[in-house]
Parts: C-alpha cells; structure tokens; sequence
C-alpha cells in the first residue's frame, strides 16, 4: 500500500486516467494524494513582437490563475472521491520538478498519465513521464490514456 501518493499532471485529456488511478491508490491505502502541476514558463513571444516586463507578468499571472483553478478543482474531486488530497503548484522543467517534489515530499509512488506516443513522434516530442521515471527516486506508476 501507498501512503503517499504524488499525481503529476499537465490538466491533459491523457492525464484523466491517471488521476483516477491516483485516487484509487490513495483511498485503498488510506494515504494522502498530493496533485501536482508543473507551470509553464512564459518564452520569448518571438523576433515580430516585443513584450514588455509587465505583459510577461501579466501572461505569467493568467497562467498561474488558470493552473491554480484547475488544480483546486482536481484536489475537490479527489476529496469528493474520498481520498485526502492536495495540490501544488511547481515551476521549473517537468520531470525535475516532480521529481524533486517526491524527494521532498518522501512520495511513495509518483503516478502519471502517458500519451502512449512510439516511433519517431516519441523521438521528436519526448516523454515527460519517461524523463520522471528516470529521476525520480521512487517508484512511477505510468497510466496510458484511452483512446
């Protein structure tokens, strides 16, 4: 059994299973679910355009109010579900971040949806889930979309 389950997700149709997943883990356990959302980082919005320090806040300030919103409702449906939940907002590249919140937080399992992507498309597009399982230092618990 899991005590402590960290659930990493992008708010990504191929993350739905897993959530579920994660839930059943935490409830069966008895453990705690920790939701965690790794924010993007604003870019450069390219050589045409010019942004000002503020409109990078701006955008910045819009992304953590949607991710944050996302997050709450996910933490709620996991505690409507039964399970005891929380969430975290991250920053940082994905896999590090997550995987360096398992260290801290002493995570059990570190659960994560897969698009299932093979082949060149894998090549090009790489695996967030492959890059945790190669750093975190627990268990991961990869949960392929449906399709």
């Amino acid at each position: 059994m899991f005590r402590k389950i960290l659930f990493g997700t992008d708010f990504s149709p191929a993350s739905r299973a897993a959530f579920r997943r994660s839930v059943e883990l935490a409830r069966e356990g008895k453990g705690r679910l920790l939701i965690a959302h790794v924010l993007p980082s604003v870019g450069p919005i390219g050589t045409e355009g010019y942004a000002t320090p503020r409109m990078y806040q701006e955008m910045e300030s819009a992304l953590r109010r949607d991710a944050q919103k996302k997050l709450d409702g996910l933490v709620a449906r996991a505690r409507k579900a039964g399970a005891a939940a929380r969430g975290i907002l991250l920053s940082g590249i994905a896999h590090e971040a997550v995987a360096r919140t398992a260290r801290k937080e002493h995570a059990d399992v570190v659960v994560v949806g897969t698009h299932g992507r093979t082949g060149l498309e894998r090549l090009l597009v790489g695996s967030v889930a492959s890059r945790i399982i190669g750093t975190a230092s627990c268990p991961v618990l990869t949960v392929r979309a449906r399709r």
